[in-house]
């Protein structure tokens, strides 16, 4: 049976799911629809955590004129979440240059962006392309992932569950802030 490190949920909605395949970064990767309060792609049992949504350009541009009203409800549910991203499968160049189906103004659009980023805190990232637009979507999940991970073996140690990570100095050794001259006086006395 194949190893699984990640398990990333596809909102059934989604209309061009990434597939996460066809690149070793991604093997111990595995997908699963669900259906989503917020974004396209979140972790298994994490959705009211964290999630990541995709946009093509046109997609955003239609986003930010005619379907401006749905797409900020859905930002501003995206707050109630530890983390969320908007991945874009452009450069930042194309919105800039009004590259998009739309007639919708290439300076609002970049303005309606930069009101986003700056009032709702939500992180653009213009990937550039579909693959790294993926490769982004990823890493996202991926790193949120991981420091939930690392959270809970704090926990754990805290709570003695877990041994204290191994000191660089060697498990007989006294920390340098208590030097070994100190330590052997104490000894004698």
């Amino acid at each position: 049976m194949p190893r699984i490190d990640l398990c990333i949920t596809i909102d059934r909605r989604e209309q061009k799911p990434f597939t996460f395949t066809g690149a070793s970064v991604y093997e111990g990767t595995v997908t699963e629809p669900a259906t989503l309060n917020v974004g396209d792609y979140s972790l298994r049992d994490m959705g009211d955590l964290v999630a990541c949504e995709r946009k093509s350009l046109d997609d955003l541009a239609g986003c930010l004129a005619a379907d401006r009203e749905r797409f900020e409800r859905e930002l501003l549910r995206s707050r109630a979440l530890e983390a969320f991203a908007v991945v874009v499968e452009a450069p930042w160049e194309a919105l800039a240059k009004g590259q998009y189906r739309s007639r919708l103004n290439p300076l609002a659009a970049t303005q309606s962006i930069a009101a986003f980023v700056s009032r709702m805190r939500v992180p653009f990232w213009f990937c550039g392309s579909r693959p790294a637009a993926e490769f982004c979507c990823w890493s996202f999940l991926k790193q949120f992932a991981q420091g939930r991970l690392q959270s809970l073996k704090d926990v754990e140690r805290a709570l003695g569950m877990r041994p204290p990570k191994a000191s660089r100095h060697g498990a007989d050794r006294m920390p340098n802030s208590f030097p070994a001259k100190a330590a052997s006086k104490l000894e004698r006395s």
